[in-house]
């Protein structure tokens, strides 16, 4: 699994950490004993992928240098309820410091990769892939698509600058002007760089036509049922990628894939998925 870049990281989680004490550890410094030292074992509640290794180890780091972090498992790995992640040794106010920035990170990460891998299971032998959306929680998005790596699935444009992804609002404003959308699309492909990858959503059908006239290299069809889906894939004819978005859950997803499409966009991979229950376990040594 590639790791993310060290200073991004360190960025985000600096941030956090200084959210959440920005003058420090009130409790700890009235109550801790700089002397005393601790040693904390990251437990998992129950089930999943593993995410975040990195966030938590500089979570630790950051907050105090002398705070050594050992991580158990590897980023993508699958764990059992019970299994210890990763142990924490060092000054035990630092530790107690960083322990809720610490596991916000891996609970949010983790249940992104845990998530993510339910859906990857659920079409597994499809051809289809599992991709995430920029339905991200802002200033997060490096790491919770990392996240959904981490449970085998892909990353849709990373941002605004990415791609050209023209969407029902965008098309709206064009007819409405009284463009003409074949022509506008193939515009685009004049303004951008060869290398640049056009999409565009459509939500009915006799969209399609001028859509594929225009030569894009993605079709997004939004809100599809099943059977339009199947239409839509035969219509298309591996004239451009296919994508299905809209609505999509881990118990429609299968079905879907079925259908034939390429590419299978899933929101709430990022935007509704649950944290999953880990905990920091301490042991202080006085």
């Amino acid at each position: 699994m590639p790791s993310l870049p060290h200073a991004l990281v360190a960025d985000v989680v600096s941030r956090a950490l200084a959210e959440d004490a920005p003058w420090g550890d009130l409790t700890c410094a009235a109550l801790v004993p700089p002397s005393a030292t601790a040693t904390a074992g990251l437990v998992a509640r129950e089930a999943g992928t593993f995410a975040g290794g990195a966030a938590v180890a500089a979570a630790f780091r950051l907050t105090d240098a002398a705070i050594t972090v050992d991580l158990l498992v590897a980023e993508g790995e699958a764990f059992d309820a019970g299994a210890a992640l990763a142990r924490v040794t060092g000054p035990a106010a630092g530790v107690l410091q960083a322990e809720r920035i610490a596991l916000n990170f891996a609970q949010r990460l983790s249940g992104i990769a845990t998530a993510t891998a339910a859906y990857v299971a659920a079409v597994e032998g499809t051809g289809a892939r599992i991709t995430d959306t920029r339905k991200t929680t802002p200033g997060l998005r490096a790491l919770e698509r990392h996240a959904v790596r981490c449970g085998g699935g892909h990353n849709h444009r990373f941002s605004l600058s990415d791609a050209v992804m023209v969407k029902d609002n965008h098309l709206a404003v064009l007819l409405a002007a009284g463009g003409d959308l074949t022509e506008a699309l193939r515009s685009v492909r004049d303004r951008v760089p060869h290398t640049t990858s056009i999409e565009v959503e459509v939500d009915r059908l006799d969209q399609l036509e001028p859509v594929l006239a225009a030569g894009v290299d993605v079709v997004m069809l939004d809100n599809f049922t099943t059977d339009e889906l199947r239409e839509g894939v035969a219509q298309i004819a591996q004239r451009a990628v296919v994508e299905a978005s809209g609505g999509i859950t881990l118990a429609t997803v299968r079905a879907i894939a079925e259908t034939g499409v390429d590419v299978i966009s899933v929101g709430a991979l990022t935007h509704s998925v649950r944290s999953l229950d880990l905990g920091l376990d301490i042991d202080v040594t006085p």
